[in-house]
């Protein structure tokens, strides 16, 4: 096991429209080859297990990191407890791809990002990056996903009619234990947009940018059959690393106080990917 050695980032807020925060930090470079922001998934946060990790990597390899808590996380101001349950029973991922649009004006405007950017995303986050590095305006030259998600439907019939009956759907946060509840907004946006500007699959056909693909074969969550769906959609484009016996955190864990190997194995490949491919171009 390797040591995690701290890095202190600079905090950053980014007011909403409708009274949500986007909370994050910048771990800067000196000097800055480029930067990356990086996108947590379903029931994740900025503060957990590996992110803050990567992102001191990233900067100590030259690349300044963007780390958030997307508005509809339900992570609050001390950015580790679960403590905002509104927010969190509205989000959808098109709220996450607004999200991600004010954030890139926010790092714009402070000219932390500069040009063409990095995206890294895990689990649904990972979706979420792909569907915003399809899009015919973004300045994504570089795209990392790790255990990311190929559709957006994550539940069956039965629980979608369930669901839509009681109006809402309960899921345990396995870290805090808390029932965390979702309104119907994100059944509601899924099934209105799933197979069109949410279609993830129909999303990485039309990645331009260089795309690593990182899943591990022993994925309890999301199943590496969805990393091969997402390659074989992006021919000459992607490159998939399948890792062997790895689960869907790469045996990461909250509160993040060792780098088991296989987390240090894909971080690694990651950064390099990233300094290759996410300078300004």
């Amino acid at each position: 096991m390797t040591e995690v050695s701290p890095r202190i980032p600079e905090a950053f807020d980014i007011p909403c429209r409708d009274g949500l925060t986007i909370r994050g930090e910048i771990y800067p470079a000196e000097p800055s080859l480029g930067t990356v922001i990086l996108c947590h998934g379903f029931k994740g946060f900025a503060h957990w297990g590996f992110f803050p990790y990567l992102a001191q990597k990233l900067a100590e390899n030259g690349l300044t990191a963007i780390t958030f808590d997307f508005s509809g996380s339900g992570i609050g101001r001390d950015r580790e407890s679960f403590d905002e349950p509104e927010a969190f029973a509205g989000n959808t991922l098109s709220r996450e791809q607004d999200d991600l649009e004010i954030l890139v004006d926010y790092a714009k405007r402070r000219n932390v990002l500069k040009g063409k950017f990095g995206l890294f995303g895990h689990s649904r986050g990972g979706g979420s990056a792909i569907l915003f590095a399809a899009a015919t305006a973004a300045d994504v030259n570089a795209l990392v996903t790790w255990a990311a998600i190929s559709y957006p439907n994550r539940w069956s019939s039965e629980d979608a009619v369930k669901w839509r009956k009681q109006g809402y759907a309960d899921v345990t946060n396995s870290r805090t234990g808390q029932v965390m509840r979702m309104g119907t907004t994100l059944l509601d946006d899924v099934e209105l947009h799933g197979t069109a500007k949410l279609n993830i699959q129909a999303a990485a056909a039309k990645i331009k940018a260089p795309w690593l693909i990182v899943h591990g074969t022993a994925d309890e969550t999301v199943p590496s059959s969805e990393a091969e769906r997402l390659h074989a959609a992006s021919p000459g484009v992607s490159t998939l690393r399948l890792i062997e016996g790895a689960n869907h955190g790469f045996d990461a864990r909250h509160p993040f106080t060792e780098v088991p190997p296989v987390l240090e194995k894909v971080v690694l490949e990651t950064v390099k990917f990233f300094v290759r491919n996410a300078t300004p171009g």
